[in-house]
Order: structure tokens, then C-alpha cells, then sequence
């Protein structure tokens, strides 16, 4: 299958394992919400500003097809409107405020894709969450602003049965599968999965399995595929946590990069993640 590879080789050039010299990519989830909001722009453009190398963020449409960023398939949480995003035009979308983290009404507004993807030239990559319903139109806004090379869409649905639905476009973009581990899971069950290198794999797992999460950590070692992991919260990651790694960070974000091969973390902590990787010399 045909890979455009310019993301992979704007965040990995530097990345690759050089004897014991190798960096740690950041992603930063939903952008820097703690200090912002829920997929705002404002937190997309201080992840740029403090030096993160992505962000996560999520599409949902609204009910004339526009592309906006809401993790939720209803604004009640993140905003001060009630409903689901389908059913809001783009103006009435615009119209509303998004909460912060503690629920207080900003004067942030809900950005459409495009205007995030504009954002993200600024420098720094997006991962695409929430977008395998839409992955035509994602594709769409990439090539108006320009941004294919800077997006990375990621599913865990097949590719195959992905490319069954939207074609040839899917090629012209950088897909991450994303990896559930279950207890069930073997090295048997996924290898055919790993075998096809592709650039990122995310890598879920609610506890550790340690003979398939060994065989991740070794058939990657030696490639220019990568591990990204999720320090968010505890049944993404068994227990090594954002959390924990205010009191622990080398028994939880240490523990995931030189035990299990880590080189992307993503995290709602970026700030903290940055200063402890350039502790250890992992990130510039």
C-alpha cells in the first residue's frame, strides 16, 4: 500500500534508536486543555508555542457538513449549549462557548477542522480522533489547507475495511491502526497486523501482557515504525499514568519508553512530560 511518509519523516528523523541516543515524541490530547478547553484553538496554538510535537484532537459534523472539533456526539459537557452537534448548523456551533476543566463557561469558541489545520502549520502534528466516519471530508479539508503531511488518521477498524469504504484516498494519508490488547490478546493473534509496518501503532491496554507487548517492543525496535502509547489514564496504559507520574515520573513514563519501547506518549500533562524527557536529554 502507497503511505505518504512526510509526517514520518518530519517527527522521526531524529527519532530512530542511535546506540543509546533516541528522542521521545509528545502528543498532547485534545490540545492543552487544562490551561484551555476541550479541542480549542487557544490550545492547539499554546501546544505549538511550549513545543509539543502533536496534538490529538476530534472531528464530529454538524448538521450542514461542516467539520468541527468535538470529542462528544453532544456539546453538554464541553459547552454551554444542549444537543448533539448534528443537529446544530455552523453558525449556531459558532454561537456557543466551550467550558474548561472545571466546567466554567470560556470565551473559547468550537473551531472547525480547517481553522485547526490552519492552526497546526504553525508547526505541529495532528493526529485525527474520532474521523473514520469522515475520512473522505478529513482528506478534503487536508488538501484545501495543505496539511496532508501533517495529519496522522488512525482507526481501530481494519485498513482494509476502512479502504473498502473511502478507496485510493486513504493511501494518500499517514494511518495509525490502534491496538487494543485484551487478555485474550497473543503474539499469534496480532502478527500479521505488526508484519505490515505501519508507521504508528497505538497501543492500548488496560493490563500488561507481557509476552505480546515484548514482542511489539522487538519487532518495532529495529524499524522506523513506532510505539505510541497513552499515559492519560489507568486502563489505557495498566496503571502508568499522567497521575502517577506526578509522584513517579521514571516508574511511569520511564517505565513505558525503556521497558516497553515507547516513543510516542500521549499525555494531558504535556508541559510535565516535556520538562522530564529534556531531563533525560529525549526531547529538545
Amino acid at each position: 500500500m502507497k503511505r505518504i511518509y512526510i509526517v514520518l519523516l518530519l517527527i522521526l528523523c531524529h527519532s530512530f534508536l542511535v546506540a543509546q541516543n533516541f528522542k521521545v515524541q509528545v502528543a498532547s490530547h485534545r490540545g492543552d486543555w487544562r490551561n484551555y478547553a476541550d479541542n480549542a484553538i487557544e490550545g492547539i496554538e499554546s501546544c505549538i508555542k511550549m513545543g509539543v510535537d502533536m496534538v490529538e484532537i476530534d472531528v464530529a459534523k454538524t448538521k450542514d457538513d461542516y467539520l468541527v472539533l468535538m470529542h462528544d456526539k453532544t456539546i453538554d459537557r464541553t459547552t454551554n449549549g444542549k444537543g448533539k452537534v448534528s443537529d446544530f448548523t455552523l453558525k449556531e456551533i459558532k454561537s456557543l462557548r466551550l467550558r474548561n476543566g472545571l466546567g466554567r463557561v470560556t470565551d473559547f469558541q468550537i473551531p472547525t477542522f480547517e481553522e485547526a489545520m490552519q492552526m497546526a502549520k504553525g508547526g505541529i502534528i495532528v493526529n485525527v480522533d474520532k474521523g473514520d466516519e469522515y475520512f473522505d471530508e478529513v482528506y478534503k479539508v487536508l488538501k484545501k489547507t495543505g496539511t496532508v503531511g501533517l495529519a496522522i488518521i488512525k482507526s481501530d477498524k481494519p485498513y482494509e475495511q476502512l479502504r473498502q469504504r473511502y478507496g485510493a484516498i486513504l493511501d494518500s494519508m499517514t494511518f495509525m491502526p490502534v491496538v487494543n490488547l485484551k487478555k485474550e490478546t497473543t503474539v499469534d493473534s496480532i502478527r500479521a497486523l505488526f508484519d505490515k509496518r505501519y508507521p504508528f501503532y497505538e497501543v492500548v491496554f488496560a493490563e500488561e501482557n507481557q509476552a505480546v507487548l515484548s514482542y511489539i517492543k522487538t519487532q518495532l525496535q529495529h524499524t522506523s515504525s513506532v510505539i505510541w502509547i497513552d499515559s492519560l489514564w489507568d486502563s489505557l496504559c495498566a496503571g502508568y499514568s499522567d497521575d502517577k507520574a506526578l509522584a513517579n515520573p521514571d516508574g511511569t513514563w520511564g517505565y513505558l519508553i525503556d521497558t516497553l519501547g515507547a516513543r510516542i506518549i500521549q499525555t494531558d500533562r504535556p508541559a510535565l512530560l516535556l520538562e522530564y524527557l529534556r531531563k533525560r536529554r529525549m526531547h529538545d
